[in-house]
């Protein structure tokens, strides 16, 4: 699709410039492949980079930009997003959402709680959105939340980027004529993550559990794991049908064929990470045997590249 072009092109000028620094071959895999800087890349990056609005089923679109997709569900009762990019795309996110309609935002959904996609919260609960979330994304928000994946420590969120209304497991919402079924996954991409299902229109956003055509960043510091994030693969091919309209926390709209894929490029590394693993090899003599070289060239353009997907996965197995 062009919007995959121009979302992956935004994506690249702020992720492939910040690289992934490769330290010391002495330092512990978490280190080794920590993207260090790339949260003050993509603040600086996604100030000017585009955000596009791509069409779904009957009132709902999705704004690809250099974070998280944005669902937006418009109608009677205001506009209903799913996510809320990083603070920095303000500018941009507010005039995708004006060329929709003039339809006030009244509803914001966090499908976890990682910067680029609550960043934000609190200038969208100013436009006069409440918000929920998932109780371990308030729980994150609330205080100071170290991710070592990303060298960087996020202080607590301003009051009113904290959900206010937040729920365990399943939570049901109606807006706009739509019923959206929210679901909570076992810890997966973090402990937060939870998909936005709106049942009539049968368009689901998975939030970080699915990534289209990209290798996933794993957040072992909040609860990630890659034996989750398979086990949310496999809950999300169990939700679509072959006509589900997906919408990846990263990366282009897809559907059941795309689920599929990502499901078995998962598994399919970490069953051959594993086996040099238990072999003896180290991380680096895992990453020189390139087990994921048939999907690098295309899945390694995003926020991970092979090597920092691999230390993710060696990590974890």
């Amino acid at each position: 699709m062009s919007t995959r072009v121009a979302n992956e092109v935004s994506r690249r000028q702020f992720l492939i410039s910040s690289g992934v620094a490769v330290a010391a071959a002495c330092l512990t895999p978490p280190r080794l492949f920590a993207q260090k800087g790339l949260v003050e890349i993509a603040l600086k990056e996604s100030a000017t980079a585009k955000v596009t609005v791509q069409e779904l089923r009957r009132n709902i679109s999705v704004l690809l930009g250099p974070g998280g997709n944005i669902a937006v569900l418009t109608g009677q009762d205001g506009k209903l997003l799913v996510d809320a990019e990083v603070v920095s795309a303000r500018p941009n996110v507010t005039a995708a959402l004006a060329s929709i309609n003039a339809d006030p935002i009244k509803q914001l959904i966090n499908t976890h709680w990682h910067f680029d996609h609550t960043g934000g919260n609190d200038w969208l609960h100013q436009a006069g959105a409440s918000i929920l979330a998932h109780e371990n994304t308030r729980k994150r928000l609330s205080v100071a939340t170290r991710v070592e994946g990303w060298v960087y420590t996020f202080p607590a969120a301003p009051a009113g980027a904290i959900p206010t209304a937040v729920f365990q497991d399943e939570h049901t919402v109606h807006f706009n004529g739509s019923t959206l079924a929210l679901k909570h996954y076992a810890p997966a991409h973090t402990d937060s993550d939870i998909s936005v299902h709106f049942t009539e229109a049968d368009v689901l956003h998975t939030g970080d559990t699915f990534w289209n055509r990209e290798y996933p960043f794993i957040d072992y510091s909040t609860g990630g794991s890659i034996d989750g994030q398979i086990r949310a693969a496999e809950a999300n091919l169990a939700k679509a049908s072959a006509t589900t309209v997906v919408i990846p926390g990263h990366g282009a709209v897809g559907g059941k064929s795309d689920l599929t894929l990502f499901r078995d490029v998962l598994i399919e590394a970490r069953e051959k990470v594993a086996r040099l693993k238990k072999q003896g090899r180290t991380v680096e003599e895992v990453i020189s045997a390139k087990p994921t070289a048939p999907y690098d060239a295309e899945w390694g353009q995003g926020f991970q590249s092979p090597k920092s997907f691999l230390g993710w996965v060696y990590q974890g197995v």
